[in-house]
């Protein structure tokens, strides 16, 4: 009997505020976020697509799907990382994200690589 393959992407958060982009008085919060992904499975994978739910401290929800990340298709053997940053904006000081990454291993499996939720706030917003 085989072992069945572990398909397995760890997703690692970064964020920071940007406030030479922000304008608070216009409700515009500008947020970058770097995401570093390592292939912790056993079988080659390619990044397809993206699924992002954002959420605003207003409750406002935006969800965002597209092909790859940063115009990218990554691909990533067992223990290779493939870092990106991005951006969002948002209309309150604080808010939310997370989703998942759409992925293709070389075996021909397809699985979710889930995004765990991260915080977007302007400093010493939270405490």
């Amino acid at each position: 009997m085989t072992e069945k393959a572990s398909y397995t992407i760890d997703v690692q958060v970064e964020t920071r505020f940007v406030p030479d982009q922000s304008k608070p008085g216009d409700n515009r919060y500008v947020f970058a976020y770097t995401v570093t992904l390592r292939n912790d499975g056993d079988v080659p994978a390619r990044l397809l697509g993206r699924h992002w739910i954002i959420t605003d401290a207003n409750g406002k929800v935006e969800e965002v799907r597209g092909e790859g990340v940063v115009g990218e298709q990554p691909w990533m053997r067992p223990g290779d990382d493939y870092e990106y940053t991005s951006g969002a904006v948002l209309e309150t000081a604080v808010g939310t994200m997370h989703g998942s990454y759409e992925m293709l291993a070389d075996d021909g499996t397809r699985f979710e690589a889930p995004i765990p939720a991260f915080t977007l706030s302007i400093p010493r917003t939270l405490h």
